[in-house]
């Protein structure tokens, strides 16, 4: 792995960073320099994260919106913001629930439109530009099987990056998201492992592989840096031409 940006000065806040491809950006952002508040529920993977990065651990379960309040408001002088945090809960069309339907949407939308909200007043409030990189999915660009709650809000965090991105523009503030495909973490890893259930989905990928976690993290901190100064409201496929078809 290489990491060609500066993050120096910049303080950085990411969510979901306990795993996956959050660690993943936690790690390459501490690496280039960023002070990084992880948030996650998960005590003992953001402590271990800490140790290993420096990084600042907070416990947060982006599906309660008072507890993004009350940890929030403690919180502030942010330059970027990964909306990493993300739950599937994977099921047939006709077999979806309020309940689960309202859960998938609770933490993988209304949380990014909410943690947005909070660090974007910080920054106006700041006079400060910045840049927010939400970690949608392919599934919010195409439909797959036993996927509609999680596809719909993908969708909607794509919604919601073009508004808070025509909202929060005039401010100096980018607004974009990363739409990977299946990304090889490692629950990923065991779900996939089957190949009646990975070939298939193989050959719907022109590369003919599934991503790594840093394969989405270095374009979540080219979106986070000077160098995509002038990209704003792009929803970024990171899926081997997966969505091209």
């Amino acid at each position: 792995m290489k990491t060609t940006f500066d993050f120096s000065g910049s303080s950085i806040l990411v969510t979901g960073a306990s795993s996956g491809i959050g660690r993943a950006t936690v790690e390459l952002l501490c690496a280039s320099g960023a002070s990084v508040v992880a948030a996650a529920r998960n005590v003992n993977e953001l402590a271990r994260l800490a140790e290993e990065t420096g990084c600042e651990p907070l416990t947060l379960d982006v599906g309660d919106p008072v507890a993004i309040d009350e940890a929030l408001t403690e919180l502030d002088g942010f330059d970027g913001l990964v909306n990493c945090a993300g739950v599937a809960l994977l099921e047939r069309a006709i077999d979806t629930t309020a309940a689960s339907f309202d859960r998938v949407m609770a933490v993988n939308a209304r949380s990014a439109a909410l943690i947005s909200g909070h660090v974007a007043r910080g920054m106006i409030a700041a006079k400060r530009p910045g840049s927010i990189v939400n970690v949608s999915s392919q599934a919010g660009l195409a439909a797959l099987d036993d996927h509609l709650s999680y596809s719909a809000s993908k969708a909607a965090m794509d919604a919601i990056t073009r508004a808070l991105c025509i909202e929060l523009g005039p401010h100096g503030i980018r607004v974009n998201s990363v739409n990977p495909t299946v990304t090889l973490t490692p629950m990923a890893e065991l779900a996939w492992s089957d190949p009646v259930k990975r070939e298939p989905a193989l050959k719907g990928i022109p590369l003919r592989r599934f991503a790594q976690p840093h394969e989405v993290a270095e374009p979540i901190l080219y979106l986070l840096s000077d160098a995509s100064s002038m990209i704003s409201g792009v929803s970024l496929p990171i899926d081997g031409g997966y969505t091209a078809r």
